[in-house]
């Protein structure tokens, strides 16, 4: 028998560009499913925001991490997108909208550096993210 569960995560963005810390969330999610053995999928359901799993011991990871991006896809540009947010939608784009984490003993297994991140590219915002445990 396979067991699913499926939990949406509010996010509370508070900047226009900002990168959130949300591994906790995502383990407490986790360990609510109840599956010992199998798959972490979080997805973000929105143009203009992503996710990622990246290093969350430095914070200084996180502002190099946005000001990379903010070099790759400048604000400047001459866009013709009408709402003003063609960035946004890029760096969502480029960073990726899901990424999967395999779950061992109940809990999510991740490197001895790594945390998960939403990341906002046209907040401030609520957003929601999605993250559904696979049994498997």
């Amino acid at each position: 028998m396979s067991t699913d569960r499926t939990t949406a995560l509010s996010v509370r963005s508070s900047k226009k560009d900002q990168v959130i810390d949300i591994t906790a969330d995502v383990a407490e999610a986790v360990k609510k499913s109840g599956v010992k053995e199998g798959i972490c999928l979080v997805y973000v359901p929105h143009t203009t925001a992503g996710v990622t799993i990246n290093e969350n011991a430095d914070p200084s990871v996180k502002s190099d991490f946005l000001m990379g991006l903010r070099e790759m896809v400048p604000d400047n540009l001459d866009y013709d997108h009408a709402e003003g947010n063609s960035p946004a939608h890029i760096k969502a784009s480029l960073v990726g909208i899901s990424t999967s984490v395999i779950v061992s003993a109940g809990r999510p297994v991740f490197g001895t550096w790594q945390g998960i991140y939403f990341c906002e590219f046209d907040g401030p915002r609520s957003r929601k993210v999605y993250v559904k445990v696979t049994e498997g």
